[in-house]
């Protein structure tokens, strides 16, 4: 497959981005995935809408696939991968960094925030949808007050030892890892990215775990027939990691 992120206006340097990306920064009280669907059939790939925010890294990018929207989603799995491998780039040594399936982060067990994505609302499971936006959320800062006594689920990155690591080094080290791993799609097919997003998943000793075509989560036991299938598109309607109330990852 391959995510076409030809561009249709000039670059802005206002981030360290390989030249295939327009950056478009929004105020705090900007919502960089909305943005990025409003603007998407006119901007075209490439766009990356980023909110100038301190305590959150929010962004999202606008795509354009070359394959039917059934199989196009899976364009999700590279985004994931590329935001988890950019944050590994700049972790402590030996921090893991996990993903709870199908879109949520993990930094050593506690919540940071995770992925979403868009597409237009009439498009044709069997038809190349005009764009993709792929959004995403990480907590740097914790800004609320915690409880005394209350273990929370959610983490931020300046508490884990991710220091002076800003949203747009955040954001620049994502765009190159989505490039790279792109390539990899291009290359060698989409397994590439599958090998990369499925090994940030919790290992369970003697469960495989594959994703079929249709971006759906395949789940079987060694040494048994049955095979689990966990669909994709209902998962991606609620993100998991997102509260509803507040606009940010869960505490």
């Amino acid at each position: 497959m391959s995510l076409d992120v030809r561009m249709r206006t000039p670059y802005a340097p206002e981030l360290e981005l390989p030249p295939v990306f327009r950056p478009v920064s929004l105020r705090e009280i900007g919502d960089a995935f909305a943005h990025a669907q409003e603007i998407a059939p006119d901007a075209g790939a490439g766009t990356l809408v980023r909110v100038g925010r301190f305590d959150l890294v929010e962004f999202a990018v606008v795509l354009e696939p070359e394959e039917p929207l059934a199989t196009a989603r899976r364009a999700f799995y590279a985004g994931v991968a590329a935001l988890v491998d950019a944050l590994a780039a700049h972790a402590p040594p030996e921090k893991p960094i996990g993903i709870d399936w199908p879109d949520a982060i993990r930094v050593d067990g506690g919540l940071v925030g995770g992925a979403r994505l868009a597409w237009p609302k009439r498009a044709r499971e069997d038809r190349v949808p005009p764009w993709l936006v792929f959004g995403a959320m990480i907590r740097i800062v914790e800004m609320a007050e915690r409880k005394p006594g209350v273990l929370p689920l959610g983490a931020a990155l300046e508490e884990e030892g991710f220091h002076e690591l800003g949203s747009g080094r955040l954001v620049e080290s994502f765009a190159r890892h989505l490039l790279t791993l792109t390539d990899a799609w291009q290359a060698d097919g989409f397994q590439a990215v599958a090998r990369s997003y499925l090994s940030r998943l919790p290992g369970e000793p003697g469960i495989e775990r594959s994703i079929d075509a249709n971006g759906n989560l395949l789940v079987r036991t060694a040494g048994r027939r049955e095979l689990q299938t966990f669909p994709l598109v209902p998962a991606l309607r609620a993100p998991s990691w997102l509260d509803a109330r507040t606009g940010a990852p869960r505490e």
